[in-house]
């Protein structure tokens, strides 16, 4: 089992969460981005930089993704892919994408995406609070000792 990260956007904070469960559970994290990461010197951390363009870093994670991997990312269609595909999806505030809830999320994406396209505001998502960062480390802690 990997950790793959939707790097380009993952808050810093979250990615010291990850550095910290790597060293500590030994579990190869692989930041996927396309442009340059800072990582920590460690076996188990790892940075890939990929060529700048639309999902290039998405279709990256899919393509080396192996079931039972987990991705942490924000990006419901990245999300829909990975369960497909057999792996795990959290994202940075601590919830997990599952088959059963990914169809509802990938819909309301789309609609959101349309309302922007017409000109409507509708804001973005809400500063990651102590509460979401805790609840990651939580659910990420859970995940690595259940598949450890």
């Amino acid at each position: 089992m990997q950790i793959w990260v939707d790097a380009d956007a993952c808050p810093g904070v979250i990615k010291d969460i990850l550095f910290r469960a790597a060293e500590r559970t030994h579990v190869m994290t692989t930041l996927v981005a396309n442009q340059l990461l800072r990582t920590p010197p460690s076996t188990f951390i790892r940075a890939l930089q990929v060529p700048k363009g639309f999902d290039v870093a998405d279709n990256e994670i899919v393509q080396r993704l192996q079931a039972g991997d987990l991705v942490i990312t924000a990006d419901i269609p990245l999300a829909a892919d990975v369960i497909a595909k057999g792996g795990y999806a959290l994202n940075p505030r601590g919830e997990f994408y599952s088959a059963e809830t990914i169809k509802a999320l990938l819909t309301l994406r789309n609609f959101m995406d349309e309302l922007r396209g017409s000109g409507v505001q509708t804001g973005g998502p809400a500063a990651l609070s102590n509460g979401d960062r805790k609840a990651f480390a939580n659910q990420l802690d859970k995940f690595l000792t259940a598949h450890g």
